[in-house]
């Protein structure tokens, strides 16, 4: 699979305010890629961008091969765009909403209804096929939004927080949706501030402040660069002095986190670890060895917050 999203130099300025900063970016197809900032980061201004809807005051884009300045209709073929603020017709049935914007893409009336069907299944809004717009809730409304995007059938979906606003039932439905999107092969791009959602479901993140483009890569080995040592966590039977004493003998150790701390166990002890796999496998050997009694010994893996929040630092608006 090849880049299916190309970003060079992207800039954009409003007087003397940059809003983008030189952003760089591949995507490739068939990716779920995250752009994650604070508001007011650049992310929306990206998406107008690159769905035709603003033009750059410098840099290059291209998307499914279409340049976003000098072919903006081949762009908008190629993608489904779902904005921070959706727009629905209110007098209108479910049904007729589809059809609407389906016709707005030259879908051919004979395969519309076929395909309304199928898009509200894929939504899982069959049963309000006849429903007025109005009458839905904002999860309905949200999921109607995303089976407009699909209704032309694009290979890329420039999604602007689509489960902004949703309680968690909702969210969580949005993001099997996501899910089952890829599965479909799309690529979805899609911003969101809510890291937890991003983490769930992302192949790749980009970490975007104040219009600069600060991290960028495999959400895993992001978190494995950015964190200069390992968290372990052990649990033991009975005292924890010995493994304590222990640890704090061993070079590749750091530091113990004290239990009741950090919301450590009081029958676990946490250590920062700066070795590799292998000696951490040696650790737990030694360990075994030595008569401790383990009954758990895992790696803390973090969160996309903790990520978020080493990126960020230093880093003035």
């Amino acid at each position: 699979m090849g880049t299916i999203i190309e970003i060079q130099g992207l800039t954009k300025k409003y007087g003397s305010l940059t809003a983008l900063n030189e952003l760089s970016l591949n995507i490739q197809e068939g990716a779920v890629f995250g752009f994650i900032g604070p508001n007011g980061a650049g992310k929306t201004t990206t998406m107008r961008i690159l769905t035709t809807l603003l033009k750059p005051t410098a840099g290059k884009a291209w998307v499914a091969g279409h340049s976003v300045t000098n072919d903006p209709r081949g762009v908008r073929q190629a993608i489904g765009y779902m904005p921070d603020f959706f727009g629905v017709y209110d007098d209108m049935k479910v049904w007729e909403y589809l059809d609407f914007f389906a016709a707005c893409y030259d879908v051919p009336k004979t395969a519309r209804m076929g395909m309304i069907d199928d898009l509200l299944a894929l939504v899982d809004l069959q049963h309000k096929k006849d429903a007025y717009v109005e009458n839905l809730s904002r999860g309905m409304k949200q999921r109607l939004c995303l089976a407009r995007t699909l209704a032309h059938d694009p290979q890329v979906l420039i999604l602007d927080e689509p489960a902004s606003g949703l309680d968690p039932r909702a969210r969580i439905e949005i993001r099997e949706l996501l899910r089952e999107l890829k599965n479909m092969g799309k690529t979805i791009f899609f911003s969101s501030h809510i890291l937890s959602e991003v983490a769930d479901i992302c192949t790749e993140i980009a970490i975007l402040e104040a219009g600069r483009l600060i991290a960028h890569g495999d959400m895993h080995e992001m978190k494995k660069q950015l964190r200069a040592h390992r968290l372990i966590q052990v649990k033991v039977l009975g005292e924890l002095t010995a493994v304590q004493e222990f640890l704090l003998q061993h070079p590749a150790v750091h530091g113990l986190t004290p239990p009741g701390e950090a919301d450590v166990p009081h029958d676990t002890v946490q250590f920062d670890f700066g070795g590799n796999d292998e000696a951490l496998s040696a650790l737990l050997a030694q360990m075994i060895s030595q008569g401790i009694p383990v009954i758990s010994f895992h790696e803390e893996t973090g969160d996309l917050e903790d990520v978020f929040l080493q990126v960020t630092q230093g880093i003035v608006n």
